[in-house]
Formats: C-alpha cells, structure tokens, sequence
C-alpha cells in the first residue's frame, strides 16, 4: 500500500485546526471573555476578581437587559469570583479571607453589593438570600460617557481597595479595607 503525502499532510493539518482551543477559549472573539481585576494591601495580601465582561451592542443595560430590584450575578457566563487572602473591611462589614461570588442588586436610586458563600455556580440563578454572607451598600455615579464593556476594577489609595463595577452610564463602588 502506497502512502499519499498530500492526503497526509492535510489529514496533519485538519487534525491540528480541530485540536487549537477554540476563539472563545483564547478571548479571541467572544460576547462576554474572561477578564480580572486585583487589588493588593500594603503587606501583600489581594482580592481578586474573575468575571465574564459582556457588552452593551446598542442594548439599554440597567431597567433593561440588568432589571431593577434583581439580583444580578455582575458579568456574564459563570459566577463572578471574589477571592481574598486575608480578612477584610468591605463596606463596614466584616468578610473573613476565603472565597465567594459577587452578586449586585441594581435599583434605580441606589446598589448592593451581595457577596455570597455559594460558590462554583453558573452565574444564573441567584442561590438565594440564605447564601448571601453580607450586602452592603454601593456609591452610585453616572459615568461622563458610556461604557461599552462591562468592567471591574480597583483604585488603591493607602490602604485601601475600591471596587468598581461600571457599564453603560452607571458605576457603582464601595471601598474595601485590610481588617486588622
């Protein structure tokens, strides 16, 4: 049997395209990729976040796509994580190093930040209140232009962390503090 090296080669190459993760596992080009945000204390300890950042494409976000008086699960795809290494102040409330999900409570006037001790779940549904470890409030601004993709970030003044959740015209924070 003689062995053709043009059907070999394209046999080698089909197999290699279909072995090569796929774009939404590179964050090529996917809806919601996977993104971070970090923020480190003075002595080394973090919190880390891990989410899904969706995007507006023209969609009315909040009272619309995120309803008002529901919570939210604060990205896309799965769970967004909230990972901290040591214990911590978050919006005057005490939350022990460990892991959690991150949920938010969008109204109109005002935002919760929900941080649950369910953890390793899809993003929807919301585990429900007897899961949430604490809700605190969040600071509501309007942003000076829209934003597009979703994003959580982190400003670090001192010895503080501020969480940052902003997307369309809103942005929503709450400080978060190393407690000692």
């Amino acid at each position: 049997m003689r062995i053709n090296p043009g059907a070999v080669c394209t046999v080698m190459l089909l197999a290699a395209a279909f072995a090569t993760p796929g774009r939404a596992q590179m964050g090529g080009n996917v809806a919601s990729p996977p993104a971070k945000a970090d923020c480190k204390f003075p002595d080394g300890k973090t919190i880390h976040v891990d989410y899904s950042s969706p995007r507006m494409k023209g969609r009315k976000i909040f009272g619309g796509l995120v309803p008002y008086g529901e919570p939210w699960r604060a990205g896309a795809n799965e769970a967004t994580t909230f990972v901290i290494d040591a214990n911590a102040n978050v919006g005057g409330k005490t939350v022990p190093a460990g892991s959690y999900t991150l949920f938010a409570l969008p109204t109109a006037e005002a935002w919760t930040l929900i941080i649950s001790k369910q953890t390793g779940e899809w993003g929807i549904p919301y585990p429900g209140e007897s899961y949430d470890f604490v809700r605190v409030p969040m600071k509501v601004s309007k942003l000076d232009s829209p934003m597009e993709n979703f994003m959580i970030a982190f400003d670090q003044s001192g010895g503080a962390c501020t969480l940052r959740l902003a997307w369309e015209s809103t942005q929503a924070s709450v400080q978060i503090s190393e407690k000692k």
